[in-house]
């Protein structure tokens, strides 16, 4: 065989590409994962950190499946907090700085030693196809590698523009070139390419701020691991801190708007809702006097410190002049300054709920090419279309995960069925089914999936099914156990009945029993109701989910279907009943039409 022959390629080593390429070689598949530099992959090019409000319960399902983004932060944290810890469990999220060159020597050091995966420096040019089948991948170098499927992972790298007041460079981020030949391909191939907007803010010399004189953020005092394989973190936690912008920078940010890329034209393209530039907050919020900016150390020394809430592509004399005015930052030294940048991405409905392209077999897309923004994000999207590729070469039908199984879920269906006009970005609000898709319980809902697939490894195989017997075992006793004719179990799910502490005094097995299982159980004694009626609703929504519609049916010849109806369902082609519903503009009515069409038509 030639030593660039495999079967799967994939393009950039991100958090989409690792994960991506990681799953695909697990499962079987002879990888290849293509990147400009072995020193980049998994390059925290924005904000040191993984998880947050609903990205950690994402961050919880990759490491479900099988994955490396929970275990790379829990190896290179270094402040981790729960969010919302006085709220719900459904919307408290795990959320962890990380010190960002660990955090890629431990990427790069997981890929190199996976099974099947070889790890090649080369940039893609070409997408080689025949017959409307991935055959390869050509490279800028002209090497060529031959594979059945190929995963697009390139992030911000797709003619790659970035802007800093009037300057304009190439480039798919800092000091990295920009990826000019693989959208060409892509649009040969007859996929749609256009374009989306981002943007990063300075980095500071953390010894050239005044740190003394701004409140400081702790993280928690027992933090909670992201990985289900992990019992506890034993890392160094370093706090971050806060300060604010003022009036005196809102007004130089005024000023200086005419020079702003974002005012003049210069950018053309959509950025992110809700991560938006400095100057884009200063003007949508002009009644607010400050915006609060956290700086956020990148490494385990405190090198350099990420300015988190000042992201700009101002001009690099407004940017020096907006941190003399910040308190705490009036001595600062920049490391390097903020840019925005506007890259290529592929609009996600031409897509199958696999992540494969519907016009080209064997291609798969994950990641900021889809429009999404966040590593967490991408990294749902990486496993899945690295999972659903192995699957293909094996013949196997794909994963699709539904909105009541995941996150993921939730956000693949979200990018077929409503289209992207902006960077999407998951939040719990996005989710229905919420309860029942917890950070807590991600290992019960996808560990027996990431089994099946053959992506979970026997270490954790082993410890999850210790964890469903304790479970069983626990439930079972206080079920069964009463006091004054009240069962053990429904005392727990009283929202002032038994607590965590008091069960331990219950049993033997409570007392020796860890954190995690008896939050489990105790979440799922105070859910139950709730989650029974979710599961209903839910298993209509199946109902719809399971009925296919087939690939080739004529919108256009079905009596009584509306023209706005025909117009999306021939532009978006779901695959289900359940994403046809999801549609919109698409009402009830219209998939009662289609319904009747699909049963006249059965065969």
């Amino acid at each position: 065989m030639n030593q660039n022959d495999f079967d799967c390629i994939v393009i950039g080593g991100g958090h989409a590409g690792i994960e991506a390429a990681h799953a695909a070689a697990r499962i079987g598949a002879r990888t290849c994962l293509l990147t400009l530099s072995k020193a980049t992959i998994g390059k925290m090019s924005c904000n040191p950190a993984v998880g947050g409000l609903a990205k950690g319960q994402i961050t919880r399902e990759v490491d479900a499946l099988g994955g490396l983004m929970g275990l790379a932060i829990d190896a290179t944290g270094i402040q981790f907090r729960m969010l919302n810890r006085s709220k719900g469990p459904a919307v408290q999220s795990p959320r962890a700085q990380a010190d960002k060159y660990k955090y890629q020597d431990y990427m790069r050091a997981k890929l190199e030693e996976t099974p099947n995966l070889t790890i090649v420096e080369a940039m893609a040019a070409e997408i080689l196809v025949e017959d409307r089948r991935v055959r390869g991948v050509r490279c800028t170098d002209g090497s060529v590698f031959s594979a059945s499927a190929a995963i697009i992972t390139t992030g911000t790298f797709l003619r790659g523009m970035m802007h800093i007041g009037t300057e304009q460079f190439p480039g798919g981020r800092l000091d990295e070139p920009a990826a000019d030949d693989l959208s060409a391909s892509l649009e040969r191939l007859g996929l749609e390419v256009l374009r989306l907007k981002t943007g990063t803010p300075v980095r500071l010399d953390t010894s050239t701020i005044d740190l003394d004189r701004l409140e400081s953020q702790q993280g928690d005092p027992d933090p909670v691991p992201f990985s289900f394989l992990n019992d506890r973190i034993d890392r160094p936690q370093v706090p971050c801190w806060i300060t604010y912008t003022n009036e005196r920078i809102h007004q130089l940010i005024r000023d200086n708007l005419h020079r702003a890329p974002l005012y003049t034209g210069q950018i053309k393209s959509v950025g992110p809702r809700y991560c938006p530039s400095i100057e884009t907050k200063i003007m949508r919020f002009a009644d607010k006097d400050k915006h609060q900016v956290f700086l956020e150390p990148e490494d385990e020394a405190r090198t350099t410190i990420y300015c988190n809430g000042i992201s700009t592509s101002l001009p690099r004399d407004v940017q020096e002049q907006m941190l003399k005015l910040m308190p705490g930052t009036e001595r600062a030294r920049i490391v390097h300054y903020a840019y925005a940048i506007e890259y290529d991405y592929c609009p996600p409905v031409q897509l199958q709920p696999s992540l494969e392209t519907r016009k080209i077999a064997g291609l798969f897309l994950a990641g900021q090419i889809n429009g999404t923004s966040g590593y967490e994000e991408a990294a749902g999207q990486g496993i899945l279309a690295g999972i659903n590729a192995a699957r293909k070469l094996q013949g196997e039908e794909p994963l699709v995960l539904r909105r009541d199984q995941a996150y993921i879920g939730v956000m693949v269906d979200d990018l077929l069925t409503r289209g992207i006009d902006e960077p999407y970005r998951m939040f719990t609000s996005r989710a229905e089914h919420r309860l029942a898709l917890r950070s807590d319980n991600a290992d019960r809902r996808l560990t027996p999936i990431g089994i099946s697939i053959g992506l979970v490894q026997p270490d954790r195989r082993q410890r999850f099914q210790t964890k469903l017997d304790a479970i069983a075992r626990l439930k079972a006793h206080l079920k069964a156990t009463r006091v004054e004719g009240v069962t053990l179990w429904d005392l727990l799910r009283r929202p002032e009945g038994l607590t965590q502490d008091a069960l331990r005094t219950t049993h033997d097995d409570f007392a020796a029993c860890s954190r995690e299982i008896l939050e489990a159980i105790a979440i799922d004694a105070k859910y139950e109701g709730y989650l029974a009626k979710q599961e209903r609703l839910a298993g209509v929504q199946r109902d719809l989910d399971e009925k296919r519609i087939p690939a080739g049916v004529d919108y256009e010849r079905i009596a009584h279907l509306r023209a706005e109806a025909k117009e999306k369902l021939i532009a978006f082609r779901p695959a289900t009943l359940g994403q046809a519903s999801r549609l919109s503009g698409i009402t009830p009515a219209d998939i009662t039409v289609l319904q009747v069409h699909l049963k006249k038509n059965e065969r």
